[in-house]
């Protein structure tokens, strides 16, 4: 499932195809995308790769896309708190942005999904559209799904049916511990695994279950010690950030020998943590890897080359490739217009073809589960220049992992 494109193929050659001959009433304009996530506190070393991502994909789209506009980017911190996430909309509005990104933490994405229902309710011709790039709780697009919310990463229960499905043949997963941050997206990791593994391998105990508290944990020695005591040979994790990179550094410093599944181990300054010790042992699920060959693997290469950086949040390629496919089906940039051209949409991101699902706005897309390996000559990506790499050991197409939805969806 190796993805091929030339660069800028990847970027217009679908939606070119699709609106040529068609006049561009948007062509030339500026698009503001505020993005709203924290450049502060102990998660600020992933706002600030982000950042840097989403500023350097709009710069590849600038080169040129379907619609023919230029997108600039807003940066807010909302130090990963709900109501500074508030703060932050009003301000982005008050600059007459209508278009907002953020995906750091769930419970601020619900506080903009509500906030944003209300201000488009209120403010007819003045709506504003909120791409979430990474906030995966799967009520988002279920019981708390809106029409003016699309989701671009996969939900936490679509990445734990794909890695369940891939751990179901690992007959060498027997005792299982979970640990996991306590808010919503924490929650469901557990949730989503304890039905799988009935459904899946029945055999398999679970051993231990923490809930902690969300970017607050400096030491992780004391779980460590309770996984150790447990006598799992499988830690499932659906943390991020410093929540996981301490948790690594912690397992490595204490020699638990577990195999660990996870959804970000490749977020900033975890791998770095993960280090020779790690090899073979740790897993991630996702909708990229370090070695995607092609195009993607030049993008990445002029990333690090630029700010010597992994370009891991891939969902930054899919929100352009969304809103220019949009404009140029809509031959607008309003708001109002251009969410009808997402619902439904297929276009070619940097991962395969994905489709938004018109009755969620969940985009459908393949999974990967990649391995912590040395690189050799077929995956030979450094992550973190640390000489280690995340291997595909699977993909999935989108329909393995799709999940149904329970939203009905009211729409304007």
């Amino acid at each position: 499932m190796k993805i091929s494109y030339q660069w800028l193929g990847m970027v217009a050659t679908a939606s070119l195809a699709m609106t040529a001959g068609m006049a561009h009433a948007q062509k030339g304009e500026t698009v503001k995308v505020a993005w709203i996530d924290p450049l502060s506190g102990l998660m600020a070393p992933v706002g600030q790769n982000q950042v840097k991502s989403f500023q350097f994909i709009a710069e590849q789209f600038n080169k040129g896309n379907a619609a023919g506009v230029k997108f600039e980017i807003i940066p807010i911190d909302n130090k990963l708190s709900p109501a500074e996430s508030l703060n932050a909309l009003k301000s982005a509005i008050d600059q007459g942005v209508r278009y907002v990104t953020q995906g750091n933490g769930s419970s601020a994405a619900l506080a903009l999904i509500d906030a944003i229902n209300k201000h488009n309710e209120r403010n007819p011709g003045k709506e504003v559209i909120y791409l979430n790039h990474s906030a995966v709780d799967p009520d988002l697009t279920n019981s708390k799904c809106s029409y003016w919310h699309f989701r671009l990463d996969a939900d936490t229960s679509m990445k734990m049916e794909a890695l369940t499905t891939f751990m179901k043949d690992q007959k060498d997963i027997q005792k299982v511990y979970l640990i996991n941050q306590n808010y919503s997206h924490g929650q469901q990791v557990a949730k989503y695994f304890k039905d799988a593994l009935t459904r899946k391998r029945p055999d398999v105990q679970v051993v231990g279950e923490d809930l902690h508290p969300l970017a607050q944990v400096r030491d992780f020695a004391p779980y460590i010690a309770k996984i150790k005591a447990s006598g799992a040979d499988t830690v499932v994790t659906g943390n991020w950030g410093s929540d996981l990179t301490l948790l690594v550094k912690a397992a490595n410093d204490a020699g638990l020998n577990v195999k660990f599944y996870t959804y970000y181990a490749g977020v900033t300054g975890t791998p770095t943590a993960l280090g020779a010790a790690a090899a073979g042992r740790v897993f991630q699920v996702a909708y990229a890897t370090s070695n995607m060959g092609g195009a993607t693997a030049k993008l990445m290469a002029d990333f690090k080359a630029k700010f010597n950086d992994d370009w891991y949040t891939g969902s930054s390629y899919h929100l352009f490739a969304l809103l220019s496919d949009a404009m140029a089906k809509a031959k607008s940039t309003d708001p109002v217009k251009v969410a009808v051209a997402m619902e439904g949409l297929k276009f070619k991101s940097f991962n395969g073809d994905v489709e938004m699902r018109k009755t969620d706005h969940q985009l459908q897309q393949p999974l990967f589960i990649s391995v912590w390996q040395k690189t050799d000559a077929k995956n030979n990506y450094s992550v973190e220049n640390t000489g280690y790499t995340f291997a595909e050991v699977k993909a999935y197409d989108s329909y393995i992992s799709s999940t149904p939805t329970s939203c009905q969806m009211k729409r304007p």
